[in-house]
């Protein structure tokens, strides 16, 4: 299951806990508005979701999480009953990471465009590449 981990270090101060739930919502939501609509168009049974921490088992540094079939593996047998992709946000170690507000909904555009980079089959070497890891 490809995620990205929050393999670089902003933290420069306390963990910004000013940013409520909804104003963290809210970044994900605009980081979804940023991606150029041909691709957000091309977007297929994905749902976007925000949670606290990484589940039990997975990396406590795990920053986000895509779970599903990319578009660029599904063949005719993937549309019959299939449940939607996952791409799952982790909203504490995204503070955890970051020393104020605007670093966080820095973090979680590159978080999102990571993801929906999985989604549309593209490795984590190659979004390093890209700059999106």
């Amino acid at each position: 299951m490809p995620g990205r981990a929050g393999d670089r270090l902003c933290l420069a101060g306390p963990v910004p806990t000013d940013l409520s739930a909804a104003e963290f919502d809210e970044a994900v939501a605009d980081a979804l508005d940023s991606i150029p609509a041909e691709l957000a168009e091309a977007m297929d049974n994905v749902v976007v979701l925000v949670e606290d921490d990484p589940p039990e088992g997975m990396p406590g540094d795990l920053l986000g999480l895509y779970e599903g079939t990319p578009l660029t593996e599904r063949g005719n047998w993937w549309a019959a009953g299939a449940l939607p992709d996952r791409i799952t946000v982790f909203r504490r170690p995204i503070a955890a990471v970051c020393a104020h507000r605007e670093q966080v909904v820095e973090e979680v555009r590159i978080t999102v465009v990571h993801e929906v980079g999985h989604h549309f089959g593209i490795d984590d070497e190659r979004l390093h590449e890209l700059g999106w890891a």
